[in-house]
């Protein structure tokens, strides 16, 4: 069964549910893109050679393994140091909805001034979720 500190562990199965998700979708958008266009799956060696129908998924992916990279870290620190608290659970939670509303922004359309205001969700989430970690290390 669950315990509290196992909560803060729904976001970041949730967020691998998401770059599995998108692992299917690119590859999906690749085989369709390799059927529909004059595109061959080995020119995806070089680089900038992504079709346009998989290019936004793929780009996509890739943000996945940067600011996210972050969260995971201090999940595992909040989790092994039994820091787990409803504060960072929420905003755990609101990281994670933010990085679903990237995904789709992202993936439906090139606005990047909307998909830098849906980022800036998840950023400022991870930011404070930081930021009280330290602050409860640091001065407390």
């Amino acid at each position: 069964m669950f315990s509290f500190p196992d909560i803060i562990l729904v976001p970041v199965f949730g967020h691998l549910a998401l770059v599995f998700f998108l692992f299917v979708m690119v590859s999906i958008k690749r085989m369709q893109a390799s059927k529909l266009q004059d595109f061959q799956i080995n020119d995806l060696a070089h680089k900038g050679n992504e079709p346009e129908a998989s290019r936004r998924w793929a780009n996509n992916l890739n943000n996945q393994f940067e600011v996210p990279l972050l969260f995971y870290v201090l999940v595992a620190l909040l989790y092994a140091t039994s820091s787990v608290n409803s504060a960072y659970v929420i905003l755990g939670f609101v990281f994670l909805t933010g990085r679903i509303l990237h995904t789709v922004v992202q993936v439906s359309a090139d606005n990047v001034r909307l998909r830098g205001m849906v980022f800036t969700i998840n950023f400022t989430a991870l930011a404070i979720m930081w930021l009280m970690f330290f602050y409860d290390r640091w001065v407390l």
